[in-house]
């Protein structure tokens, strides 16, 4: 297959960004174009809500490479444009604008937007924590504020609280769970997770849903719970999850369904693939759809892409990998964790703060979690690739694109 005479990749985020250096890197030499939807040149997010939010990073250390760097790619940056429309057939993609953006090979690396609230949209002291500009506007308003409240209890909503507090605020952390990402680490390590943040100050109000938001004279003034109760706060931070920027591909002729639907090439039609958080694959490995949202995936799929558009041909079948760090602690992650799997520590100690599990089901690991122990962690990682990794399924090449 022959290389196409010119790529636009849609995202100039990690994932976007890392395709078009993995494009060069690998000897593309055509036309390479990189759409965006914000004004700032491509930036990291998981220090928006550590190091950014906190103060410890100026705003422009997030930034993933400097304008030499990028000049150096020999791309075209066009940004503060968001795609609002694809033709994949046509391999056509239309801007807010008004352009019209057209290559052999596009890539599709949009992300996620935020879930919200009905009606919080325009009422003070609400935030949510995707992009740089709502990092630096939720970190203005806690630095003259004393009590926020974060809705959600995975992730982003326990790393936001984590930092507000460092920040010296009272904070309250609300979602449906009985433990911090329980869903996914399982009660033991959810335990483990709510007990950190009680010791460190987080009043924890899990186990009731949030129904909605209070205000008066159109600020916010606190949280509503289905039993009734309202948590008061000065500032309210929506972070209860995500959903694949896919609505500008209505009518684009691609499979969209919690993500833009690819084979297992990451290729959702003739010429058009997507990579990163908004990508749903077929990952012969799990022999299922998967869609991960997190930053080592993004940089790995982009480069597997930027490798199958170039001409090879191999199925992208990772280890998932992700961590978080909240307060002093380090939590590594590989595999697939689920609350339902059987968990045993087999390094280190609870009891002691550092200390490694394993997540087995049907007798294979399907993953192994780190707190505050990385070599060890990386050590157990063999065992998850011995399960998942091994060829099941013969992985014949795609058909060549048109």
């Amino acid at each position: 297959m022959s290389a196409p005479a010119d790529v636009l990749v849609v995202g100039a985020s990690a994932a976007g960004l890392s395709t078009a250096e993995a494009l060069r890197r690998k000897g593309f030499q055509g036309g390479l174009t990189v759409l965006g939807a914000e004004p700032q040149l491509p930036y990291d997010r998981p220090p928006l809500s550590k190091q950014v939010l906190s103060g410890a990073w100026e705003p422009d250390r997030a930034f993933l490479r400097r304008s030499a760097e990028l000049s150096a790619l020999d791309a075209e940056f066009v940004l503060d444009d968001p795609a609002v429309g694809l033709d994949a057939e046509a391999r056509t993609v239309h801007t807010a604008s008004g352009r019209v953006l057209r290559a052999d090979a596009i890539v599709l690396a949009t992300g996620l937007r935020p879930r919200t609230f009905a009606g919080q949209d325009g009422l003070a002291g609400v935030h949510v924590l995707r992009t740089l500009d709502d990092a630096l506007a939720l970190r203005a308003e806690l630095m003259t504020s004393s009590r926020v409240v974060v809705v959600g209890d995975g992730v982003l909503g326990t790393e936001i609280a984590a930092t507000a507090r460092t920040m010296g605020l009272a904070v309250t952390l609300a979602g449906p769970q009985p433990a911090p990402l329980e869903s996914q680490f399982g009660s033991l390590v959810a335990g483990q997770l709510a007990e950190l943040h009680t010791d460190q100050g987080v009043d924890l109000r899990l186990g009731a849903a949030v129904t909605g938001l209070a205000e008066r004279n159109g600020r916010v003034t606190g949280v509503e719970l289905a039993t009734g109760e309202v948590l008061p706060a000065d500032v309210v931070v929506v972070a209860f999850g995500a959903v694949p920027a896919t609505d500008w591909l209505a009518g684009s002729g691609l499979k969209v369904d919690n993500g833009v639907v690819c084979d297992s090439w990451c290729r959702a039609a003739d010429g058009v693939y997507a990579v990163g958080d908004v990508a749903r694959w077929h990952h012969s490995g799990f022999h299922t759809l998967l869609r991960l949202e997190n930053r080592t995936n993004a940089t790995e799929q982009a480069g597997h892409v930027a490798a199958t558009i170039l001409g090879e041909s191999r199925p992208y079948t990772p280890v998932p990998f992700f961590w978080t760090d909240q307060f002093d602690v380090k939590i590594q992650v590989h595999g697939v964790l689920s609350a339902d799997a059987e968990v045993t520590v087999v390094d280190g100690d609870m009891a002691q703060g550092r200390f490694v599990a394993l997540y087995r089901r049907n007798s294979a690991t399907v993953g192994v979690l780190g707190w505050r122990m990385p070599k060890q962690t990386r050590l157990r990682r063999q065992e998850v690739v011995d399960a998942f990794t091994s060829p099941r399924v013969s992985a014949r090449p795609p058909p060549p694109s048109k």
